[in-house]
């Protein structure tokens, strides 16, 4: 069993996004297969592997493509993120590469089609389709613009929805391509595998460039992969500790700010009890009892002679 992993952010780049003839081939197949639109030009726009691991953790595409029409495609494969926010990284992903596009002095109808076409391992939509797109819907599922004008494309590609004991001959090509995703480092030791690499001519090709990445280039792999989730790690720790100091921070203010108000109500009872003080102080000036004066104020006696010491 041989090491290289598809599965692995780096690993997946390397093998679709390499600026040469093999990758560029390898990338329109995917393509082709999971937009299911024939792809005869593509260009990879960020082709280099990122090696500046104090800025990882801000905003990038794993693979951008640009297709002869300037349709933008933004590939992710995600498999270290939890269910629970993935599908908030995917509507940014797709708000980011729509909103990168240079408008000035255009009109919006020049806008291109961005699609990000995401790959991960767990079940989130409630159906059993591996594949689904999502467009600008109302919650009828009302389109909010015709069809020939929806630019903003959602694609999702659930890999854990694939029944891997299927026989190889019912699978469709999405299917064969999302087996050989998932059990790619197996190699010749898996049955499918095999059969796959001796007799589908895409398979065959995504083979080829696995098999060019040797051992120590995997090593390599694993290392930048490792150092990159230490980064992210890190600077999820760093996050953590700056919102728990916000709210420290806040909760000192809010204690000043409850301080504040005690020290404002009991300025305004010692306010009103100075008046009191003054009205009895009158009331006894001018002849009152101070059984009288008890009942006009709804004070004890002991309450009233307390006030006026």
């Amino acid at each position: 069993m041989r090491s290289a992993n598809l599965l692995n952010d780096f690993a997946f780049k390397y093998v679709f996004g390499e600026d040469c003839k093999e990758a560029n081939d390898a990338l329109k197949s995917l393509l082709t297969v999971f937009l299911e639109r024939k792809v005869n030009s593509v260009a990879v726009k960020n082709s280099e592997i990122v090696k500046d691991y104090s800025k990882m953790k801000n905003p990038r595409l794993d693979l951008l493509v640009e297709f002869n029409d300037r349709t933008m495609v933004d590939l992710e494969m995600q498999l270290r993120q939890t269910k629970d926010n993935l599908p908030i990284r995917f509507s940014y992903y797709l708000a980011r590469l729509h909103g990168s596009q240079q408008l000035e002095g255009k009109y919006y109808k020049q806008l291109k089609e961005t699609i990000v076409l995401v790959f991960f391992n767990v079940n989130i939509i409630e159906n059993d389709k591996m594949c689904n797109t999502f467009t600008l819907r109302n919650e009828d599922g009302l389109s909010f613009v015709e069809e020939s004008q929806d630019r903003m494309k959602l694609r999702t590609i659930e890999m854990a929805k694939l029944d891997v004991n299927k026989p190889l001959e019912d699978m469709n090509e999405q299917e064969k391509m999302i087996y050989y995703f998932l059990n790619c480092h197996k190699g010749m030791d898996d049955s499918k595998i095999k059969m796959m690499i001796e007799s589908d001519g895409v398979i065959q090709m995504l083979e080829k460039r696995v098999e060019t990445i040797s051992d120590d280039g995997w090593k390599k792999i694993i290392e930048d992969f490792q150092k990159l989730h230490e980064n992210e790690e890190r600077m999820e720790l760093q996050l953590e500790l700056e919102e728990a100091h916000k709210q420290v921070e806040e909760a000192h203010k809010q204690v000043e700010e409850a301080h504040k108000q005690v020290e404002e109500a009991d300025k305004q009872v010692e306010q009103k009890n100075q008046e009191i003080k003054q009205m009895i102080q009158l009331m006894l000036a001018n002849g009152m009892s101070l059984e009288l004066i008890s009942k006009s104020l709804s004070k004890s006696e002991s309450e009233i002679m307390e006030l006026v010491k």
